[in-house]
């Protein structure tokens, strides 16, 4: 069990995501305290968690000592503001939000300069989250791993280059966005077919691992990947799948780069 104290600001999906994780992994930390203007909110996740700490002031939970900032990026320079001055010298900031760089924040922060950036995946709830990392030059060796013991329990967090930051947002923040409907929609399919969920979810567990495996893995090229299955019958959608993802996620980026 983690001993520091910690802070969200925010108790939206992110923070929902990290506190079961934790609890998931039995990797729960000793004292949680979660901020958030919208009370129903905060009500789910203390029904959820009954030991964490809830309310509406920022004040509290920026004192404590590693404090995430789970906010969307339009209110951060407000929430900052807000928080700056409740922040202990020897307090650890993790944003988990695109588009402000460490620089960035140490300057709307007033100075402070202890902060680390996280690019959430949402299979971090069970523990097979991929969430790459960024670890400010203010931070100690002893701050690097108390970041890192917190991520750990919700799968691997490899630290990458800051300005590649807003490029995990798209392929491994979002990127779940991208394929969960589409299995849901087999999922129901094959239903109906007449296999049961317990026939269904091996078969789709491994037919996603093993297909993205193959992609990747398999030292064929993608056309001949592509290739080893005759019958496509969704091809004909190919096309237009492929476009959406070169036009709208690209326009995304561009929205979220510092």
């Amino acid at each position: 069990m983690h001993h520091k104290s910690i802070g969200f600001i925010g108790g939206g999906r992110v923070t929902r995501i990290f506190l079961e994780g934790w609890k998931r992994a039995n990797a729960m930390p000793a004292r949680v305290t979660v901020c958030d203007c919208n009370q129903e909110a905060l009500a789910k996740l203390k029904d959820r968690f009954p030991n964490i700490e809830v309310g509406a002031s920022s004040s509290a939970v920026a004192a404590q000592d590693i404090v995430f900032l789970a906010v969307h990026p339009p209110v951060m320079v407000e929430v900052c503001g807000g928080v700056k001055a409740n922040l202990k010298p020897d307090a650890i900031l993790v944003s988990l939000a695109p588009k402000f760089t460490v620089s960035k924040l140490t300057e709307i922060l007033g100075g402070f300069a202890r902060i680390a950036r996280v690019i959430p995946n949402a299979p971090s709830i069970i523990g097979q989250g991929y969430n790459p990392t960024v670890l400010g030059s203010a931070l100690s060796a002893g701050d690097r791993a108390e970041v890192k013991s917190l991520l750990g329990p919700l799968g691997e967090c490899p630290e990458v280059a800051e300005e590649k930051l807003e490029a995990y947002a798209i392929l491994s923040g979002m990127g779940p966005t991208y394929l969960w409907f589409q299995l849901q929609t087999l999922r129901e399919v094959a239903a109906g077919f007449g296999l049961t969920d317990a026939e269904i979810v091996p078969a789709m567990k491994r037919m996603v691992c093993g297909g993205t495996r193959t992609l990747l893995e398999s030292g064929l090229s993608p056309s001949e990947v592509m290739d080893l299955i005759p019958v496509k019958p969704l091809a004909e959608m190919e096309a237009q799948v492929s476009e959406l993802y070169r036009t709208r996620l690209p326009a995304i980026y561009q929205k979220i780069k510092p």
